[in-house]
């Protein structure tokens, strides 16, 4: 009987662990969905800016 207390025991804990690391990765996962989201939406307004244009980032100005 006592092993199996032990055991119950021990998956309760390993619940637990698992359900918070569940709940920290919702959270990231919300923060990033919402850094990717503001990026695209950036990024559309630099594409709707650029009248026509293509834009490479480590290209050199013109007059250089």
């Amino acid at each position: 009987m006592q092993v199996l207390e032990e055991k119950i025991a021990h998956l309760i804990r390993i619940t637990e662990d698992l359900s918070e690391i569940v709940a920290r990765q919702e959270t990231e996962i919300a923060m990033l969905t919402r850094r990717v989201q503001m990026l695209m939406e950036r990024e559309a307004e630099r594409e709707a800016g650029a009248d026509g244009q293509v834009y490479i980032g480590d290209e050199r100005p013109p007059h250089w």
